[in-house]
């Protein structure tokens, strides 16, 4: 027991790991905040172009989410960050991670948007444009309010997944939370940092689960 303790659990590396996981978990929470902020928006814009009902941007909407949709996260982000120097293009790893993740995110979002609309009556739409109010307001002041309501809990499920997706960022050289417990696990030589990581994720994500499950057990009660 003492050994496991000493490996996984260590108080010393705690207290001089504490700092850097700190700094790190900060760092995450604001990636995830911007990838969040940034997909979301992209997809519903994505998702009112898809209802504009125009058959090229149609196309063009559900080529982009079902090609973004059927890579690995990990591929585009690795892509990016490899392939885009040999045309100029240099980015941090932060900064891919944030674009891909956003792209990715905004994807899923658009599907989960294109449904909530789709389950608003056509009906609202056309009465909403007979009184002389335009496509854009009729989505944003009508069918949009009563779709996004009704997308919460498949959102929420998909923003759970992107916050996890923030691991991948360690593989482009990010300092985020598990590429930092990655760099002190090794100069410490002990598993602690690691565990301190899966910590912070837990506390960044638990939330988000429980909120979940309020939002599904509201709708299940009407």
């Amino acid at each position: 027991m003492d050994a496991f303790i000493a490996q996984f659990l260590n108080p010393a590396i705690m207290q001089a790991a504490l700092p850097d996981i700190a700094e790190a978990f900060l760092r995450t929470v604001w990636l995830s905040l911007a990838i969040i902020f940034t997909g979301t928006l992209a997809g519903l814009a994505l998702a009112v172009l898809r209802a504009v009902g125009k058959a090229p941007l149609t196309f063009a909407v559900r080529a982009y989410a079902d090609v973004t949709r059927s890579l690995p996260p990990l591929v585009i982000i690795i892509l990016w960050f490899f392939g885009l120097p040999y045309f100029g293009i240099r980015m941090s790893g932060f900064m891919v991670s944030w674009l891909v993740l956003s792209l990715v995110l905004a994807a899923f979002a658009e599907e989960i948007f294109w449904s909530g609309i789709k389950s608003i009556p056509k009906g609202q739409l056309e009465a909403a444009r007979s009184t002389g109010l335009s496509f854009g307001a009729a989505m944003a002041h009508i069918i949009l309010p009563q779709a996004i309501q009704h997308t919460l809990p498949p959102m929420t499920s998909r923003i759970i997944s992107t916050v996890k997706n923030t691991a991948l960022a360690a593989t482009v050289a990010t300092p985020d939370l598990l590429g930092v417990a990655l760099t002190v696990q090794g100069k410490l030589a002990n598993t602690t940092p690691l565990v301190m990581a899966a910590v912070a994720y837990l506390l960044m994500i638990y939330p988000l689960v429980i909120l979940t499950k309020r939002i599904e057990r509201r709708r299940a009660w009407g």
